[in-house]
């Protein structure tokens, strides 16, 4: 069993599905080759989709979840969003504010499970790249919730994950997500726009509705 393996099964032992971020990135003491998942660049299907939909950031709110040492973060701020990221860890947060001591975004520490009201349908763009399958099957109605009330009205969900077939084992971490947990963002109202598809891994764009349908509630 892995070091990895170890803390996220006593976070789990303890009920705090979340807690092994932060043990992850103090252990790591400030070198980056220790954290898994830091490549100091920003993901490759990020910065394609940013080169393909040339999206224009100015006047946009965009949020990016667990955002780690913050690269995905600054390349959004690059093109123009006005860019909050949050980390469950507070350590990881401090390291991204070290590494960008002039940035623009407004780093935060905050909890997927437990996060600012105030945040509810606030962005253009929410970027979640492999945070998701990081936290147990459990609880990931809740977390996919939590994350399509993110959204605003017309805005977008850009989400890069491992992808398993429906037969294979749901083991982890990372608990790579099937086609069936992914429509339930469907279920919750996004629309799925563009899907690329790779042997283990999916980059799919969701768009929130401009406005949602009343319920028909005449009798028939």
């Amino acid at each position: 069993m892995s070091e990895i393996e170890k803390l996220v099964n006593k976070a789990l032992a303890e009920g705090k599905p979340s807690a092994w971020f932060e043990s992850v990135y103090q252990q790591a003491n400030q070198d980056p080759r220790q954290i898994p998942w830091a490549n100091l660049t920003p993901h490759p299907l990020l910065v394609d989709w940013l080169n393909e939909a040339k999206p224009d950031g100015r006047g946009k709110q965009a949020l990016v979840i667990g955002c780690g040492l913050g690269d995905d973060c600054e390349v959004l701020s690059q093109v123009g969003f006005t860019v909050t990221a949050f980390d469950v860890s507070s350590t990881a947060i401090t390291w991204c504010r070290q590494r960008f001591p002039a940035s623009e975004v407004n780093y935060q520490v905050a909890d997927l499970l437990d996060l600012p009201l105030n945040w509810r349908h606030q962005f253009d763009l929410v970027v979640e790249v492999r945070t998701i399958q990081s936290l147990p099957i459990e609880i990931r109605d809740q977390v996919l919730e939590a994350i399509a009330n993110l959204i605003k009205p017309g805005g977008l969900l850009l989400l890069v994950t491992n992808f398993r077939a429906e037969n294979q084992p749901r083991s982890g971490p990372p608990w790579a997500m099937s086609e069936s947990e992914l429509q339930r963002l469907e279920s919750l109202g996004l629309a799925k726009t563009t899907e690329i598809k790779f042997p283990s891994l999916v980059r799919i764009v969701y768009q929130k509705p401009n406005s949602i349908k009343k319920q028909d509630t005449r009798s028939c």
